[in-house]
């Protein structure tokens, strides 16, 4: 089959990889779309330890199954593979399983034309759904989570939430537009590539580049970091309100200082973020269909043959496309 590889840091080859063999309890499922995600550039700068190349990366993926218990069924694939029986597992939370993979982490990803994967990560995708709008129900889950453990931990309810949202990818675009459909009171998103602020405007949202205009300080309930640098981090406490809440998402960066004395003299919630549970999975795919979130037009489709142009393309900021989605 073909499949594009990441070879080498900055490096992708489209080229012939080794059919995946199904085990036990797992489906071959035929790729229809699947996305880039932020992980996958952050693997291809040579920043990530646990994808080793050569690998297929890629984890944003919709497909129809071709062996398996459900022939020719339209599926959306929940990348993280689990134990299924420990505590989190049994709690609802397998996205915190201890012994949990990824598939294009440690397992063949979705950058192919087809991929293994057991039965039990497979959800259904509701009739005539656009496959490239299935395949964002994975950073959509992100956001979902996120905001939903947020939303939690909130003083007072989103009808009443001052939110802000730092980066216009994927997630934060995301984020954004679930915030809107739960009704925020109010929302602002700080982005500063030029071309992903007017796709954010154009879907509605209320954008800004925090280089020229920084948020106003100490002023937000709520804020989502879907970006996770050592500045987006401090421009998130800087931001948030005493008693606010930080969702922290984005892992661009793993190091690099943190305000624990601001945290605490404000008594500011800081949650960390880690990927979705399947309840995450199903409501944002059910949402992303029945049009809660907007048209979905924001996206960039291409051929997995120019998959390599689109990783380049992203690192240079030259796509105003919040999520670039390949077609095998």
């Amino acid at each position: 089959m073909k499949a594009l590889v990441y070879t080498a840091t900055q490096q992708t080859e489209f080229r012939e990889e080794p059919e995946p063999r199904r085990a036990e309890g797992e489906a071959l499922v035929r790729i229809d779309a699947v996305g880039i995600c932020g992980s996958d550039m952050h693997a291809w700068h040579g920043h990530d330890a646990r994808r080793v190349p050569p690998m297929i990366l890629g984890h944003e993926a919709c497909g129809t199954v071709l062996e398996g218990r459900s022939p020719g069924e339209r599926v959306v694939l929940n990348p993280l593979v689990t134990c299924g029986v420990c505590r989190y597992c049994v709690e609802g939370r397998s996205n915190l399983c201890p012994s949990r993979d990824l598939i294009g982490m440690r397992r063949p990803g979705a950058f192919s034309e087809r991929i293994a994967i057991p039965e039990r990560n497979l959800i259904p995708v509701p009739e005539g759904m656009d496959p490239a709008h299935a395949a964002l129900t994975e950073p959509c889950a992100t956001a979902w989570h996120a905001l939903a453990l947020a939303a939690r931990s909130a003083w007072r309810p989103l009808a009443e939430t001052r939110a802000l949202v730092i980066g216009g990818g994927s997630v934060g675009l995301l984020g954004g537009l679930i915030l809107k459909a739960w009704g925020v009171a109010e929302l602002r998103l700080a982005e500063t590539n030029a071309l992903r602020r007017e796709t954010a405007a154009a879907a509605g949202l209320a954008v800004f580049d925090p280089l020229y205009d920084p948020a106003e300080a100490a002023s937000f309930d709520l804020v989502l970091d879907a970006v996770g640098m050592t500045a987006t981090r401090r421009a998130a406490i800087e931001a948030v309100t005493p008693g606010g809440v930080v969702a922290h998402v984005g892992l661009q960066e793993a190091g690099g200082d943190f305000d624990a004395r601001t945290l605490t003299l404000s008594e500011i919630t800081f949650v960390g973020i880690y990927t979705y549970t399947e309840a995450d999975l199903r409501a944002s795919l059910a949402a992303l269909h029945d049009g809660r979130l907007g048209t979905l037009d924001w996206i960039d489709r291409r051929a997995l043959a120019d998959g390599g142009r689109a990783f380049e393309d992203l690192d240079a900021g030259r796509t105003s496309a919040a999520k670039v989605i390949l077609k095998p």
